[in-house]
């Protein structure tokens, strides 16, 4: 990487303008829709700027006003968008979603995301010599699925190498993106990371494994692997560093929250838990930082808010076992402690 510039995480990543429904429905029974941005490595980036950790996105959009869009939304969060290049042959990518959860029946997700820039990127286009330097990259499975050489540039940036920076990987199965392909590849790419995240459910869709342990079974090589498990919380398998050695498992259950949207909130995660990892933070604060970030993003429309001050979070982090587990969360937390309630 680039020895030009400083960053405490680069994220690379599609990221696309999302359109919003004005109300719950049927793509095709909701009359208008809001202009949002949307993009899991984006997400992650503006998440930890906000934070107040130095961040870079590294992507391709279409020299449209959609790309305008995204790079000034995304820049206005604190990210640099400098290592952004324009593509004059190929547009930004769009979608639509309904309001409801990826898990519903009644979810649906348009993309119009086929030829986009950001699909154009590889090797050749985003060499790991031009990427700015950083203590993490943070990559996710999406961008392996978008083309073949995207695929390409992941197996590039995941490789062994002098100077390798710390490698975060969201698995990030989205099952749309895979049809006629094979997500097998998603669990090469897992392997070869030092902090994995991956939800139990993603893992049993794609790979067809079940259960938090038969999953490190399956990613024996990262350091970290956080596995998420919904209402459940998160297990979080690790190890020291460099030495190796046995696993430490550490459970930190969810927080309650008064859900507004659910979208975003696996990239806020990954934000609050790579924030931990930063500041060299035990893996139960980390994890509860990742919680905390999510719940952030539970309670608001969009797929990016504010996160709490950190002197907050670190509060609400610091409780012991019994008031964590008593904490409700509703909308305006993060700016208002009587919405923080322990009943």
């Amino acid at each position: 990487m680039s020895a030009t510039a400083t960053a405490d995480v680069v994220c690379l990543g599609e990221s696309m303008v999302t359109f919003l429904p004005s109300r719950p429905g049927r793509l095709a029974d909701v009359p208008s829709f809001a202009r949002g941005i949307g993009g899991a490595e984006s997400n992650v980036a503006c998440a930890l700027a906000a934070a107040g950790h130095r961040t870079a996105w590294v992507s391709r959009v279409g020299a449209d006003g959609f790309g305008d869009h995204l790079v000034g939304a995304i820049a206005a969060y604190g990210v640099d968008t400098s290592y952004v290049r324009r593509d004059p042959s190929r547009p930004t990518g769009i979608y639509f979603r309904t309001a409801t959860d990826r898990a519903a029946d009644v979810h649906e997700v348009a993309y119009y995301r086929a030829g986009s820039a950001a699909s154009a990127m590889s090797p050749r286009t985003v060499p790991y010599e031009g990427l700015p330097q950083g203590r993490v990259l943070h990559l996710s499975g999406i961008t392996a699925a978008l083309s073949a050489d995207c695929l390409a540039l992941l197996r590039e940036l995941t490789a062994p190498r002098p100077g390798r920076p710390l490698i975060s990987f969201d698995v990030n199965f989205r099952p749309a993106l895979w049809r006629g392909e094979s997500p097998a590849v998603l669990l090469d790419l897992a392997r070869r990371a030092d902090v994995v995240f991956v939800g139990e459910d993603e893992a049993q869709a794609a790979w067809g494994v079940v259960g938090a342990a038969a999953i490190r079974e399956a990613l024996p090589e990262p350091g970290v692997v956080v596995v998420k498990r919904g209402a459940d919380g998160v297990t979080v398998f690790s190890r020291p560093a460099p030495c190796g050695g046995p696993d430490t498992v550490t459970h930190v259950p969810a927080l309650r929250v008064d859900v507004v949207a659910p979208v975003g909130a696996g990239d806020a995660f990954a934000a609050g838990f790579l924030s931990g990892t930063l500041r060299g933070l035990p893996v139960r604060e980390r994890a509860r930082h990742g919680h905390l970030m999510a719940a952030a993003v539970l309670t608001v429309a969009g797929d990016l808010t504010g996160p709490p001050a950190r002197d907050s979070a670190d509060r609400l982090v610091a409780l012991d076992d019994d008031a964590w587990g008593r904490l409700r969360l509703g909308p305006g937390w993060t700016g208002d402690d009587t919405e923080v309630r322990t009943p």
